[in-house]
């Protein structure tokens, strides 16, 4: 296979010089982080009062960890580095405070991070002759804006369709030929099922590829997208926090996603402990950003779980790589003592061929234990009105979802296209507890 680069000299650097990179452009985010209101007492606290007080990458550790909490306590201006004159485009993202966590952006942070994402998009094997739908939310959500740039970066023509209407979604790909989307691995799922629905046939599209992110998803839903769409689905990662998309996308050899050292410093972390675990092992992803001059973060705690590949990748390119996020720390569920992830009901469901493309989690109180219902659609094939066919695959569904997670969950079928489906991110758990208990 041929492999292409965006700036192969970049992307194939050898370690050593990568570090090297990666210590002048560290040093130079010291610089910035001491003009801002949160971080400079924190340095100063920590012995670092200029950039030259960092001497190897390893005096990162001297730094405290920056979490969610942080960024909001920090809000607006906390983490602003440069006059607010020299800004030129702010992102937030809300959470259940209902304070945001809000990104700065001069222009050349802007330029940074659209060559990143550029250089995502270009090394799954697209270039200038695609056309490039966009089916993800604009505005304040990165994902939007930041692959639309990316995708003029690379000379695509780009339609920025947004998310939703998925009628006209179809519209514009056999109007226009869109051989490339971008969309989270939910709504792939459900265009499917909303083509068989509405009648449109694969051949009158030209779709080869789509960017699938803004979720954790497993192995056999990518499996399961690319079969039902007869496309290649490549998995993307990023954070508002570090920019939005373009921190880590997998080659076209999608065997891990390649983390841009140039502009991240990744460590992984027992999130227990906070130390760090030895390559190879799962842990929470933390992130430091090399560029962005406006709002520069510092070990960041993504709340993300994955790990280092330790062996080299074919494609040559020398970045490690991490694996596909298999949830968040702060998302386990504890469902009578013992600790459940959504992922591995998903990884259960989507290896079944017999089941739909969409799925819930729900979690109540039954007296003084936990209840777990897992409801899950039925596959188009599957006749609803046939009992004993339904019966013995909710039996094989729980006894699989036992053998994984340990506990004896209720399994409800539901017909295809019944269960509520969301445009953005997909809502996959509804936890009914009361919240004091």
């Amino acid at each position: 296979m041929t492999y292409q680069y965006w700036h192969q000299d970049i992307e194939t650097m050898p370690r050593p010089e990568l570090e090297a990179l990666q210590l002048t452009r560290l040093r130079d985010m010291i610089a910035y982080s001491l003009r801002t209101s949160f971080y400079a007492p924190r340095l100063h606290a920590a012995g670092i009062k200029g950039p030259e007080d960092l001497k190897t990458l390893d005096d990162l550790k001297r730094i405290p960890f920056t979490t969610k909490d942080d960024l909001r306590a920090g809000f607006p201006y906390g983490f602003l580095s440069i006059p607010k004159e020299e800004v030129i485009r702010l992102h937030a993202s809300s959470g259940t405070t209902g304070i945001p966590t809000t990104i700065y952006f001069n222009r050349e942070d802007l330029h940074h991070w659209t060559s990143y994402v550029a250089r995502c998009i270009y090394g799954t094997g697209c270039n200038h002759t695609d056309v490039f739908q966009n089916m993800i939310t604009y505005g304040l959500f990165t994902g939007g804006l930041g692959f639309h740039a990316g995708g003029e970066e690379v000379g695509m023509l780009v339609i920025p369709s947004g998310s939703g209407n998925t009628t006209r979604q179809f519209r514009l790909m056999q109007d226009f030929g869109t051989t490339v989307v971008h969309a989270t691995p939910s709504f792939l799922l459900h265009v499917e099922s909303i083509m068989r629905a509405e009648g449109v046939k694969r051949d009158s599209l030209k779709l080869k590829r789509a960017f699938a992110g803004a979720e954790p998803y497993s192995e056999d839903t990518r499996r399961r997208i690319e079969g039902l769409l007869h496309i290649d689905v490549y998995n993307s990662y990023g954070l508002s926090e570090m920019n939005g998309p373009g921190v880590a996308f997998e080659c076209q050899c999608k065997d891990g996603l390649h983390l841009w050292e140039d502009g991240y410093i990744a460590e992984i972390i027992n999130p227990d402990t906070l130390e760090p675990v030895r390559d190879g092992e799962t842990g929470e992803l933390v992130l430091t950003i090399l560029c962005r001059e406006a709002t520069p973060i510092l070990r960041y705690r993504t709340r993300d779980l994955t790990g280092f590949y330790t062996e080299p990748c074919a494609c040559g390119r020398t970045h490690r790589r991490i694996r596909r996020i298999t949830g968040r720390s702060d998302d386990m569920l504890i469902i009578n003592g013992v600790n459940v992830f959504p992922s591995q009901v998903e990884e259960v469901i989507m290896a079944m061929k017999e089941v739909g493309n969409n799925y819930l989690i729900e979690i109540e109180k039954d007296g003084v234990l936990d209840r777990l219902t897992v409801k899950t659609e039925v596959g188009p094939a599957t006749f609803m009105d046939d009992s004993r066919l339904l019966n013995a695959l909710k039996e094989r569904i729980r006894k699989t979802l036992q053998a994984s997670i340990t506990i004896n969950p209720r399994v409800e079928l539901h017909e295809s296209g019944s269960l509520p489906v969301s445009e953005g991110k997909a809502k996959r758990v509804y936890d009914k507890r009361p919240k004091d208990v």
